[in-house]
């Protein structure tokens, strides 16, 4: 028998000197840098500085949303910044962040229409940098994931309301530039809204697309794919989509009706063809159809198509009344004048890696609103958007190439930021040296040192 040698013992003191933990935030700094958020912040927030104040609002909030971006998911986390002066800085104290919250929350509309011009600005350049790895470029559609989701609350806060789910909290709408397969994507807009706020709601829906394809390049505006699920498939929101000169694609879920069982029961077997799995090969009990010349599509906008899949659910599956002869059924709606069948279908249920991205925002600050008041958590949310686009951002100038482009927040936080370092002074020149043995040190010195080598906007 084996016997299992005692650990050697470590004694703990804590009188390091030179050390910085989080020391891949750099990353999160340069991006700051190169996309002049920092700048663009400071600029669009300078209304809320008073007079003879020290820290500047832009700065403020750039330093919540790295925080964020690192793991924190209160103001208070602000500390793991203000710890390490020599890597980020001169941070606000609790206090003083508290204090600036309140004075933006006072002047919602204004606060928030600064901060999204703010980014907007940010995004143009950092698309730019980004070139042919920035979404778009390709001449394809950019895909525009809309979709609601629960954040719950576990305490009375404003507008906290019972929620279609038997939960209690709020409903906010978000919208996501998708950036594909071999990237992760970039929240456009976040909505804040009651618990009892619909998922159908036309308005809110307009409202959030809005603002986001005001967050869009110019030039990108007219290269848009809308994309959503069955909430969105309202007469009022198609007819505001495609109001002319709008110019917009769109890919939505759409309700099965009384009319669209009946018609897939009078379709003959040759109208099926098989549809594609996520690889873009042939699945096998999965076929689509087309429905548009069997239905009445008068009152919906003109160039409307309807499309069904039917499919074998999986086992175990429970069937629904809607279930034809065993099979499930699900259809979308698009503009889409050409393409396979199958296709057009597997685009729309790409839609899905909204979820992967809402998923990354609750990781990121989204999963419990920390203030009490609506107009604070609505700052709150906007710091959250700032927060995941720089970990997008960082991803699409720094990771284009590597596995590390897709990676989720938690990833990224345990193999390229929380990672200690030492910081020496010598030469004139400040270096943080990353330890040899850490498995993602040379990646992440390439990383920094690709950001370092782009310009930063005048």
């Amino acid at each position: 028998m084996q016997t299992i040698g005692s650990q050697r013992k470590i004694v703990v003191s804590a009188d390091g000197a030179g050390l910085v933990s989080q020391a891949g935030g750099l990353l999160l700094l340069e991006t700051l840098r190169v996309t002049g958020l920092n700048k663009a912040l400071s600029a669009q927030l300078e209304r809320w500085r008073p007079p003879r104040a020290v820290h500047d609002p832009g700065k403020v909030i750039t330093d919540l949303a790295i925080s964020l971006a690192l793991g924190g998911d209160c103001l208070a986390d602000i500390a793991i910044l203000r710890s390490q002066p020599e890597l980020f800085g001169h941070v606000a104290s609790d206090p003083t962040v508290s204090r600036l919250i309140d004075r933006l929350a006072a002047d919602p509309a204004r606060a928030l229409k600064a901060i999204r011009a703010a980014r907007a600005v940010a995004r143009r350049q950092a698309w730019t940098l980004a070139g042919q790895h920035a979404p778009g470029t390709d001449g394809e559609l950019i895909p525009i994931d809309i979709d609601a989701t629960i954040v719950i609350a576990h305490s009375d806060k404003d507008q906290a309301t019972p929620t279609w789910k038997k939960t209690f909290g709020f409903h906010p709408m978000t919208v996501f530039a998708d950036h594909g397969a071999d990237g992760a994507g970039e929240p456009l807009a976040i909505v804040l809204r009651p618990g009892n706020a619909g998922s159908n709601t036309a308005l809110d829906h307009i409202d959030a697309t809005r603002l986001a394809l005001a967050q869009l390049p110019k030039q990108r505006r007219r290269q848009v794919l809308i994309r959503t699920d069955s909430g969105g498939g309202t007469h009022e929101f198609l007819t505001w989509l495609t109001r002319p000169g709008r110019r917009l694609a769109y890919s939505i879920g759409f309700t099965l009706t009384d009319d669209i069982q009946q018609a897939i029961l009078t379709l003959p077997p040759d109208a099926w063809t098989p549809a594609y799995d996520a690889d873009g090969k042939v699945r096998a009990g999965a076929w689509v159809a087309e429905l548009t010349g069997l239905l009445d599509l008068s009152s919906w906008p003109k160039g409307m198509r309807v499309v069904v899949r039917k499919e074998r659910p999986h086992p175990g599956a429970q069937l629904r009344f809607t279930d034809i002869d065993g099979h499930r059924f699900t259809c979308f709606i698009t503009n889409t004048r050409h393409g396979q069948l199958a296709d057009l279908e597997l685009r729309h249920r790409r839609r899905a890696r909204c979820e992967d991205r809402i998923r990354a925002a609750k990781d990121t600050g989204l999963r419990n609103l920390p203030l009490r008041d609506f107009t604070q958590n609505q700052i709150w949310v906007e710091i959250v958007a700032l927060a995941c686009e720089l970990l997008a951002w960082t991803q699409m100038l720094a990771l284009h190439g590597t596995s590390a482009r897709r990676y989720e927040p938690k990833r990224l936080r345990l193999r390229l930021f929380a990672v200690a370092a030492r910081l020496v002074r010598g030469g004139r020149r400040l270096r943080l040296r990353i330890a040899a043995s850490w498995p993602w040190a040379s990646q992440l010195v390439a990383a920094i040192t690709r950001l370092q080598a782009l310009p930063a906007p005048t």
